[in-house]
């Protein structure tokens, strides 16, 4: 693909373009088709939400079975750990082009600023998402005070 930058009057490109094109010519050389993507340190993005008596976290952790998730609560925090595993399994004909999902070790970790009622956490695991319920401890529960009249 050529010039796909806008070019000035004077027949220069913009500020912008050389890495305008780059991005597209890189997508189609052929050596960019076959390549794996790999990290040491994947970190599952989450949603936390804190509600009247607990806390709900929502982990992504694709292609993590149930088995190969570990949940810690020790001192107030909250440690997730999880191992997804690379398909090594090629059928005859087949060859790998393209290598873009991640395979390894995650791992993420929250301080909780409130005590939990740690024999009563709950964690679930269904179509890739994580979800763990932290019931707060009674005395951090939120308490309503009414104000009297003198």
């Amino acid at each position: 693909m050529n010039n796909i930058s806008p070019r000035t009057f004077r027949g220069r490109r913009a500020p912008w373009g050389g890495d305008f094109n780059d991005v597209f010519e890189s997508f189609f050389r052929p050596s960019q088709w076959v390549e794996e993507a790999t990290s040491d340190d994947l970190v599952p993005p989450l949603d936390i939400r804190e509600r009247e008596h607990d806390f709900l976290v929502h982990a992504d952790l694709p292609g993590v079975k149930k088995e190969d998730i570990d949940i810690n609560l020790e001192n107030g925090v909250l440690t997730i750990t999880a191992e997804s595993k690379q398909e090594t399994e090629e059928k005859d004909g087949e060859r790998l082009l393209r290598r873009e999902r991640k395979y390894g070790r995650y791992v993420r970790s929250l301080r909780l600023g409130r005590d939990i009622e740690a024999g009563k956490v709950k964690a679930s695991h269904e179509d890739g998402v994580l979800e763990i319920t932290l019931p707060k401890a009674e005395d951090v529960k939120p308490k309503k005070i009414a104000v009297g009249v003198n």
